[in-house]
């Protein structure tokens, strides 16, 4: 590790190459990837279009700051757009700062109607980014000891309980915005369902708040729809992306609609590499590759073969909590810290994550197919059961 900073607790296993949905280590030993980075390489691993793009672009320029016009990140801006119905786009280089962006986006809005200390609703189990605005915003306590004075302005309440919001719209006049993810992915892959989505818009509406949905982990295809929110129907004010949308390059964005456009202007933020050609090209041929390809339809149809996988695989094993999920953002839910997995599982030849100690978090690359569903089902099942078994 040389002179790298000790701020993770990373596996002793080193990656020379990827090829679709497996990695290589400095053995040769091959491993099957269904982590994909944490969300991020949704095309996999040295996807020819990806490839290609990055090169070409690589060879032409690679960044000239937002102080002149960029025209791939005009394209992306207009792509976007046009999938989300979203009407504005700001660039940055990754979730944390998309969802400082959001943040500032609410707070400014607040005090265009008057409001001097503009408050956002956020959630419990939440996780935002590790900023100190978005710490603030993040439900998780672990993360966010040392850290402190924290950033005021935040009122947390718990996951998918509706009558909590509606109880602090009665009396707080100093709520601007609600803050979620759609699935909460490090708070261990908790859904809100269609209809709590639609009440909570109908709430903002009705006290003129904006709806701010985080979709750093679950957008860009992943659920079988570009982004979580649609499949109840409704669409935020502000939404925000990266992981998944640049395949792997640094790229993050906030998106605004409604109440939310129009808010920032020249001065009010910036970045200096964000939508720069080179994460803008790699970013517009990850969403031509999805719709080409039919990533979408294919994230449903693999999700569903790994999740009814599991529970077939692990009916009648005790331990088992919950098999969650929707298209490939799954989580096994155990009934007891199962952290050792990750080694354990890689050693096997897998890749795998545990995410609020108890959840086996899966997020394979949208290119998996029903064959690696299958060879996933096989070897994951097989460790939890001895997990479980031996400890």
């Amino acid at each position: 590790m040389s002179h790298v900073m000790n701020t993770y607790a990373r596996l002793p296993v080193a990656f020379t190459h990827g090829e679709g949905v497996w990695m290589y280590d400095e053995t040769g030993k091959r491993y099957l990837d269904a982590l994909s980075g944490i969300a991020v390489n949704t095309l996999g691993h040295n996807h020819p279009r990806l490839v290609k793009a990055i090169a070409e672009q690589a060879g032409r320029l690679l960044h000239t700051s937002n102080l002149y016009r960029i025209p791939l990140q005009e394209q992306l801006s207009d792509r976007l757009a046009e999938i989300s119905g979203m009407d504005e786009v700001f660039f940055g280089n990754s979730g944390a700062e998309a969802n400082e962006g959001a943040i500032k986006l609410a707070r400014m809005y607040g005090h265009t109607k008057g409001i001097e200390l503009p408050h956002i609703i956020v959630m419990e189990n939440a996780f935002h980014g590790r900023t100190l605005a978005t710490l603030s915003a993040t439900g998780n306590r672990k993360a966010q000891a040392g850290f402190e004075p924290l950033v005021p302005g935040f009122i947390r309440v718990p996951y998918k309980d509706i009558e909590s919001i509606s109880r602090i719209a009665a009396h707080d006049h100093t709520v601007v915005a609600v803050m979620l993810e759609v699935i909460q992915g490090e708070g261990g892959v908790n859904m809100v369902d269609d209809a709590y989505l639609r009440e909570l818009r109908a709430i903002c509406d009705q006290h003129g708040w904006l709806l701010i949905c985080d979709e750093v982990q679950c957008g860009i295809g992943r659920t079988g729809v570009w982004f979580g929110w649609q499949h109840a129907g409704v669409k935020p004010d502000v939404m925000t992306l990266a992981k998944g949308l640049g395949s792997g390059v640094p790229i993050g964005a906030v998106l605004t609609a409604g109440r939310a456009k129009g808010l920032f202007n020249p001065g009010n933020h910036g970045s200096t590499f964000g939508g720069n050609p080179l994460v803008c090209a790699a970013a517009l041929a990850t969403l031509d590759a999805i719709v080409e390809d039919k990533l979408m339809d294919n994230a449903v149809k693999v999700g569903e073969a790994i999740r009814s996988g599991m529970a077939e695989a692990l009916k009648g094993t005790a331990g088992i909590v919950d098999i969650r999920g929707r298209g490939l953002m799954i989580g096994i839910e155990l009934d007891r810290p199962c952290g050792p997995l990750m080694a354990r599982a890689a050693e096997q030849g897998l890749l795998i994550s545990v995410t609020a100690e108890r959840v086996v978090r899966l997020l394979p690359a949208l290119v998996f197919s029903t064959a690696d569903a299958q060879a996933l089902v096989a070897a994951l099942a097989a460790l939890i059961r001895d997990f479980l078994a031996n400890g």
